[in-house]
């Protein structure tokens, strides 16, 4: 091992390998950060990331209360093994989201002194970070990729009535615990500059502590197809969550006004909810023999979908970055996004990778993607632009570079 090597604590509450991007981003930077010659290990409760020879995991079991097919499930009593499982439990029966508290319980009790230079928590932010720094005597820093106060502002702001929105507060109380948090680590670093000035706004955290370390893509698997293997009329979008906040019910507004004038095709990347809002629109809609969902793609798969796009959009009303986005960029794909969050941020100006229209509305992504599908070579030089902006921008030994010069700032001001 490199003699100024570091040995890494990385913590993830949840991991979800191939769609969300805590999975991802947990996999490709403890990855290179092992490349680097340092030394990680995961920290994951479930669902558990995909990691790469050379990184060890460590489970830190939970009550798994929201896995599939069986979300909100109730467990059996021998499941329960001490107070922080029934405190999971007991918090999701009053319907609040209990993960990010718990997982950092858990993983306190697992971190022993010695054993770590430094604990790289991404986006728990839960109360059991408080007082760890001490008590293994190193820093404890934290990633976060957006503040989920943007989530449930648009959650609530899309809420039909009085119950759902007191639903909604009661499900996010965990977003007070993240802020009170934050403003207490050592050091803090997110994703974008409108990830930063929205960290700064709803955590009110020190400007001083917050740094801006992009994240990337691995663009030997995500790369243009090599032969002409675009499917004509294919729209490709990745929706990680079936909520507002990804616009996937803009999009198939979209796609229904599409239809009416051409033939085309709309593949999403998710998981949609039974009777949520994707799949009452696409029934609303007609929209049911030209919508596909697929999911549990690897990243081989994904890049072939995104090989095959003739567009590619991203319709959310806030991101924080947008890993999909660089990902269509990786694999030469035309793009169409909204200006919502770090998007125009991501892909650069309007015309440049991608075509750029306003958040929630279903119109501009109508004639936005139609003006692509009508014109090959401004879908050309869309995609060649995006190929280039991301071997130059996004690429994932950056970011673990990047990285490991904020943890050796952090180590020199202590924790």
């Amino acid at each position: 091992m490199h003699p100024e090597s570091l040995r890494i604590a990385l913590l993830s509450y949840r991991s979800k390998p191939f769609c969300g991007g805590q999975g991802v981003y947990v996999r490709y930077l403890s990855r290179e950060l092992v490349r680097l010659g340092h030394r990680v290990e995961v920290f994951s409760g479930p669902p558990l990331p995909d990691l790469d020879e050379g990184v060890a995991l460590t489970e830190v079991p939970s009550l798994d209360l929201y896995r599939e097919p069986d979300p909100f499930r109730t467990p059996r009593l021998n499941e329960f093994r001490d107070a922080v499982d029934w405190l999971e439990w007991l918090t999701m029966c009053t319907g609040a989201f209990p993960e990010p508290l718990t997982f950092t319980l858990r993983v306190r009790a697992a971190l022993r002194p010695g054993d770590f230079d430094i604990v790289h928590d991404n986006q728990s932010l839960g109360y059991g970070l408080l007082g760890l720094g001490r008590r293994l005597g190193v820093p404890v820093v934290a990633t976060v990729h957006h503040p989920i106060t943007v989530d449930r502002e648009i959650d609530l702001a899309a809420a039909p009535d009085r119950r759902r929105r007191f639903m909604l507060r009661r499900w996010y109380a965990f977003t007070r615990m993240q802020g009170r948090v934050a403003r207490r680590l050592p050091a803090l670093c997110t994703v974008s500059e409108a990830s930063r000035a929205e960290t700064l706004r709803a955590f009110r955290v020190r400007a001083d502590r917050l740094s801006v370390i992009g994240v990337g893509v691995d663009d030997e698997v995500f790369a243009p197809p090599t032969v002409a293997a675009r499917q004509p009329g294919r729209i490709v979008a990745v929706a990680s969550a079936d909520v507002p906040l990804k616009g996937l019910e803009d999009l198939l507004a979209a796609v229904a006004k599409l239809r009416t004038e051409r033939d085309v095709e709309l593949v999403v990347v998710g998981t949609p909810k039974p009777d949520g809002p994707a799949a009452r629109a696409v029934t609303k809609l007609g929209l049911g023999a030209a919508v596909r969902f697929v999911s549990g793609l690897s990243d081989v798969d994904l890049a072939g979908l995104f090989r095959k796009a003739e567009v590619a959009v991203v319709p959310s009303r806030f991101e924080g970055f947008s890993l999909p986005a660089v990902e269509a960029m990786a694999c030469g794909a035309p793009l169409v996004v909204t200006t919502a969050g770090a998007l125009p941020e991501v892909v650069g100006p309007d015309g440049h990778a991608a075509l750029h229209v306003p958040p929630s509305d279903p119109e501009a992504l109508a004639v936005a993607i139609g003006r692509l599908l009508d014109d090959p070579p401004l879908r050309a030089r869309l995609g060649a632009n995006g190929r280039e902006r991301v071997r130059a921008n996004y690429t994932w030994r950056r970011t673990a570079m990047s990285t490991v010069d904020w943890y050796r700032a952090a180590m020199e001001r202590g924790n």
